[in-house]
């Protein structure tokens, strides 16, 4: 029965974002929510200007509404779990929600005042703590403790330092996951990779309320692809990205093996890298430059790689962190 749940989560979350785009894309066109390039971006973007945004509202509802169907019906024929894990999903849920109301509000503002920015970044960092700290302190208040599980070590308690360190890596791998958003398809595609890589590693783990979620956000993202995929006819803006970005925390912290991230996440990381190594060299040589453009996706761009395959490298090597994960974690825990 579980596997037909997990097969059931990923095509549901499919058809419900898929089939949301048949209606929120011309929504979104007909009110104007385009959204607006930056013009220090690649010229060939420009073509991209008035593209609808704030479409991951598709799979935030495709996904979460696949996921909490299914994780019911679970949980209703005897598949209950902990109210510890009970409260990793729910509460990382919401954590994702939180941070696609802050990127709502973002695209909002921007849309409304026709510029790219829409937050400050002051606004953004203090929200997204905000964010992280309430979800540190369910988990806690849930009995979570302040250990955390490093493959082929063990258990390591971190005391009181585990929850700087962790929201620190929640809202720094948020805003990593947002800047991979700079490409059609690319966000989604990686993303999609790393969601697998977390439900396996759950159902290896047993947590089968968590494997499902990721699983229905698998679903999701393959939905959204379709709306997404170059040439790009709808995209997820802030909405979407700083969502993904807790879900993705949300599953590492829900298998409480958040260094994982490090590996999954690899893609990420080298992307928000690119951007501070490109304006700390920027200022230190006065202008100078260590890549054409940066995040390193339109470096690649400058260089003459299509979008698609961007896409293409950056999933597969987002593939490979997966299955180096996965085996991590198969012979090291």
């Amino acid at each position: 029965m579980e596997i037909t749940l997990y097969c059931l989560a990923v095509v549901a979350a499919a058809l419900i974002t898929g089939l949301l785009g048949r209606f929120m894309v011309p929504f979104l066109h007909k009110i104007k929510f385009g959204q607006t390039i930056r013009e220090v971006g690649p010229s060939w973007h420009k073509n991209k200007q008035g593209t609808p945004t704030m479409g991951g509202l598709m799979f935030i509802i495709g996904g979460l509404a696949s996921a909490f169907v299914c994780i019911a019906f679970l949980w209703m024929h005897g598949g209950a779990e902990t109210q510890l894990m009970l409260v990793r999903i729910i509460a990382g849920a919401l954590m994702a929600v939180g941070f696609g109301l802050v990127g709502f509000m973002d695209d909002y503002i921007s849309i409304k005042k026709h510029r790219n920015l829409g937050l400050t970044e002051i606004q953004k960092l203090v929200l997204q703590f905000i964010i992280a700290a309430a979800y540190l302190v369910s988990v806690s208040m849930a009995g979570g403790t302040t250990e955390t599980v490093l493959p082929f070590i063990g258990t390591v308690d971190l005391g009181v330092f585990y929850y700087f360190i962790a929201a620190v890596l929640i809202v720094g791998m948020v805003n990593a996951v947002n800047f991979t958003d700079g490409l059609d398809g690319l966000n989604s595609s990686v993303t999609l990779v790393v969601c697998l890589t977390f439900s396996v590693i759950a159902m290896m783990l047993g947590m089968r309320g968590l494997s499902i979620l990721a699983a229905a956000m698998v679903g999701a993202l393959i939905g959204f692809l379709f709306w997404n995929a170059n040439p790009a006819k709808v995209f997820m803006g802030d909405t979407g990205s700083l969502f993904l970005g807790g879900i993705v925390c949300a599953l590492a912290f829900g298998i409480n093996m958040p260094v994982l991230l490090l590996l999954v996440g690899i893609i990420y990381i080298v992307e928000i890298l690119s951007v501070v190594l490109q304006v700390s060299y920027f200022k230190l040589t006065h202008g100078k430059r260590i890549f054409k453009m940066a995040p390193i996706h339109h470096h690649f761009e400058m260089c003459g790689w299509r979008e698609n395959k961007v896409c293409f490298v950056f999933s597969g090597v987002t593939l490979i962190a997966g299955i180096l994960a996965v085996l991590l974690v198969r012979f090291g825990v």
